[in-house]
């Protein structure tokens, strides 16, 4: 559709990532800079979207009518170029990427699941193992990308705890390393209040960390892969992205699949952007959410025990 839309050329190569998930967006930039790293001179177009009407679920089964309510519709498309001349106008430079894929455990694979209910209705089902499945990804995520961005003095504090609770010299807590020593801004995927909480509670995020992703839920929903660029152009459009800053977004979604994209600011970002969604109502946020009480969620009871 897209490169009939605009004629591209007969050379563009086109990948469809659909079925992806939450996480398809940046597993697509990952993808992006692969490929242009052995295409010089080159651009790469990412368009992240979130159509609902080709999954709504018709049946009555409790647990597959959460998809019919969580997610909305939303979009954005995101141009990475490796040519020389861009430097002068592109906004960010890609640092890193890291992707982790857990499908190899039953619990993964089968906590978010596409398939039929007993009246032959497609659907998507969601076990009570997503929020354990999701920190489980998310940590073996984090634990490349803290290799890649955390400080030596964040990496020593990681393996000293690691060594400890191995062998058993001390009995201590796991230790959540400090990512704001290494990032500025932190943009987690808008999966929904309870998911954005316990990422806060586990990862020790600040209120200040999760603005952008909460006002994103707030104000859009959950636009699956999309919602990350959306906390993005929050913070864009807040004039907060400085020249020099770092920004981190990570997402996640069936598979199970995490992905963590670091970008530095080429330049100052301010806000009135014409094609920035918040720009015209930027001003009247951030808004009071903490008393907002998310839908009721229904979850079904795992499926299987890992063996």
């Amino acid at each position: 559709m897209i490169v009939n839309r605009f004629k591209l050329k007969e050379d563009v190569v086109s990948y469809s990532l659909q079925g992806m998930g939450c996480s398809a967006g940046l597993c697509a930039i990952g993808l992006a800079k692969n490929l242009l790293q052995v295409h010089p001179n080159s651009y790469a177009l990412v368009v992240s979207t979130e159509n609902i009407t080709g999954n709504a679920y018709m049946g009555n089964n409790r647990s597959m009518t959460l998809i019919n309510c969580l997610f909305r519709v939303g979009a954005a498309a995101i141009l990475l170029s490796n040519r020389p001349s861009d430097a002068q106008i592109a906004k960010y430079k890609l640092l890193h990427t890291v992707h982790t894929h857990t499908a190899r455990l039953d619990s993964s694979y089968e906590c978010i699941f596409q398939e039929e209910d007993e009246r032959g209705h497609v659907g998507v089902t969601i076990t009570k193992d997503l929020m354990a499945v999701a920190i489980n990804a998310i940590e073996a995520n984090l634990a490349v990308l803290g290799r890649l961005v955390l400080p030596v003095s964040e990496q020593i504090l990681y393996a000293a705890n690691c060594l400890a609770r191995r062998f058993g010299v001390a009995n201590v807590e796991p230790y959540v390393p400090d990512f704001s020593k290494a990032v500025d801004h932190v943009f987690p995927h808008v999966g929904g209040k309870p998911v954005l909480d316990e990422l806060e509670k586990s990862l020790g995020f600040s209120e200040a960390h999760m603005e952008a992703s909460r006002m994103t839920l707030y104000r859009f929903g959950n636009t699956s892969s999309s919602s990350i660029w959306y906390a993005l152009a929050y913070a864009e459009a807040k004039g907060r992205m400085k020249q020099g800053d770092r920004a981190w977004q990570i997402a996640f979604g069936s598979g199970f699949k995490c992905s963590s994209v670091i970008w530095e600011a080429i330049r100052t970002i301010g806000g009135g952007e014409t094609t920035n969604p918040w720009t015209e109502e930027i001003d009247g946020f951030p808004v009071a959410t903490k008393d907002i009480e998310p839908i009721p969620y229904y979850f079904e009871p795992s499926k299987k025990k890992e063996v």
